[in-house]
């Protein structure tokens, strides 16, 4: 019928291909078209395929377990690329690491495929032979191409055990007393500053200092062994170029599965682990950071501070206390990316510049009883000063790329300090009134690039959320924003914690199309995280009350 249908679309106006809107039944699978660009420089076409579990034939080991359908829908969503390459079909099959995306589900062993499709025309008249060739012959050969008999078993098979491992080793790693762990022989640096691709040829791999050497037991591969990075504070020194930031990028990655063959896939990192930066120029509603900034000459209250336009350290410290809020337990921190005036100040220019003439409080002052007192651990690189020596648990050397331990050398160099007392941010209750997804009665939410956000009437500036580590999570985040604000979650009522963790137990209970209602395109989950952290970025945000 499709193929009929298509025929006598020849040659007619591009604006025809609407008619094709709905399910078309193939036998042994449904196409539904859900959308049809209207012309050919639009948008791509949105088409949906469901192949029953009768005729995808996947064993039920490779998609009971929530962590395995993950893995093997990705499996499938990769291999799905393969096929189609050279077609007008496309998949949103993603990079190096495995998340929940709604581009391939599997549910009760049907797996279900979202595409997009240019629609083609000879200008703005259909190609109904091409169009024909691509719905009728490419898409039945991917759908032939994806049950599990035609799939290469053991290599689909050992992409699950791969991210089984990793997914068993994260959750190993509190019960150990640490915040990640990084195995022997992984490959940390990537190929270039713009591949992701795992570096090849002359790179080193990583090897544990004997003393923090750690071994886990994980399901399929067994003993391991590699460095675990204990609780407490963490610091990463060396020389430039020796591989502190590397690492520490790779320790920020660790809290997403990997592909094998990736090199990090055996680097895991707790679940709630946030990167931190500042951010001059960002906008900051209602945040308290009173831990870290007092008796501005303004007279602005920094419990409940706002600004349309943050400092380097002002901006840093809203976006340690917003982590804090979203329920981050442990910080990741590169001085290459923060303000100097936060991390450190040190005894000459304390002796200058003292007592209510300095409104902030050095982080270096902070981090211990932020650990001691609220259990939230730091990882930082430093190499330009010594001031963290006073308060880390744990000092690792990256030396030609390889770590050491120096924690006892350190000791030695260390001078007694003087911790500030630290208050936990006050919570914030939103009004989800400012946080509209439309623009003049449309739903509007689309990217650029991975830089921004665009969000009802608002574009937010994503660039400093380096968590998010694929297109189709900025596009996450606008849904789960708009999940937030739509269904309830934001109710002027709910603290913003409390509402991420409502959309957290809708997530777990329906996966990635929690927040994708009525979304046709591709998206994939994001974390509470930089769901949060978006939000802030947000400049309509109102927040109607804190503490």
């Amino acid at each position: 019928r499709l193929a009929e249908e298509l025929r006598r679309m020849a040659g007619a106006s591009y604006g025809r291909y609407k008619a094709l809107t709905g399910d078309w039944d193939f036998g042994d699978f449904t196409l539904t078209v859900r959308r049809v660009q209207a012309d050919p420089f639009a948008p791509p076409s949105r088409v949906e395929v469901r192949v029953p579990a009768r005729v995808a034939g996947l064993p039920e080991h490779a998609w009971r377990a929530p962590v395995r359908r993950r893995a093997t829908a990705d499996y499938l969503a990769r291999r799905a690329q393969r096929e189609l390459r050279g077609s007008r079909l496309r998949i949103d099959a993603g990079g190096q690491e495995v998340i929940e995306r709604a581009a391939c589900r599997i549910s009760d062993g049907a797996v279900e495929l979202r595409l997009g499709i240019d629609l083609p025309g000879h200008g703005r008249r259909i190609d109904a032979r091409a169009a024909e060739h691509e719905l009728c012959g490419r898409l039945p050969d991917l759908v032939a191409a994806l049950p599990w008999p035609a799939l290469d078993t053991a290599e689909a098979t050992a992409f699950a055990d791969t991210v089984e491992d990793t997914a068993a080793l994260r959750d190993q790693l509190a019960g150990l007393g640490l915040v990640a762990f990084v195995a022997d022989s992984s490959v940390l640096p990537r190929r270039s500053g713009v591949s992701d691709l795992p570096m090849t040829g002359d790179a080193v791999a990583f090897r544990s200092p004997e003393s923090l050497r750690v071994t886990v037991k994980l399901p399929h591969r067994g003993e391991v062994s590699g460095l675990g990075v204990p609780e407490g504070i963490t610091l990463i020194v060396g020389g430039g170029f020796h591989g502190k930031s590397t690492l520490l990028h790779a320790l920020e990655r660790g809290v997403y599965d990997h592909v094998p063959g990736d090199g990090r896939e055996l680097v895991a990192t707790r679940a709630d682990a946030v990167k931190i930066r500042a951010e001059e120029g960002r906008r900051v509603e209602r945040t308290d950071v009173s831990a870290f900034v007092r008796n501005l000459p303004t007279g602005a209250d920094t419990a409940d501070f706002r600004t349309d336009n943050a400092s380097g350290s002002t901006s840093q410290a809203a976006n340690i206390a917003e982590a804090l809020e979203a329920g981050a337990g442990t910080l990741l921190v590169d001085e290459d990316t923060t303000a100097t005036n936060l991390m450190i100040r040190d005894a000459r220019m304390q002796a200058l510049v003292h007592g209510d003439r300095e409104p902030l409080t050095p982080f270096v002052d902070l981090v211990r009883p932020l650990h001691r007192r609220f259990g939230v651990s730091t990882v930082l690189v430093m190499g330009g000063s010594g001031d963290y020596f006073d308060v880390a648990d744990q000092v690792v050397m990256l030396d030609e790329y390889r770590p050491h331990d120096v924690t006892e050398r350190a000791r030695r160099l260390a001078a007694p300090r003087t911790d500030a007392a630290f208050r936990m941010p006050a919570p914030r209750v939103v009004d989800p009134r400012s946080v509209d997804a439309t623009d003049r009665g449309r739903a509007r939410i689309k990217r650029r690039d991975m830089d921004v956000l665009t969000f009802g009437a608002s574009d937010i500036d994503v660039r400093g959320l380096v968590q998010l580590v694929d297109p189709s999570q900025v596009i996450g985040v606008g849904l789960a924003l708009r999940t937030l604000a739509e269904e309830g979650l934001l109710d002027g009522r709910r603290t913003l914690a409390e509402a991420l963790d409502a959309l957290d137990a809708r997530v777990a209970e329906s996966g990635v199309t929690a927040i994708g209602r009525g979304h046709a395109g591709d998206y994939a989950l994001p974390r509470r995280f930089e769901i949060a952290a978006a939000l802030n970025r947000l400049r309509t945000l109102r927040v109607l009350r804190t503490g």
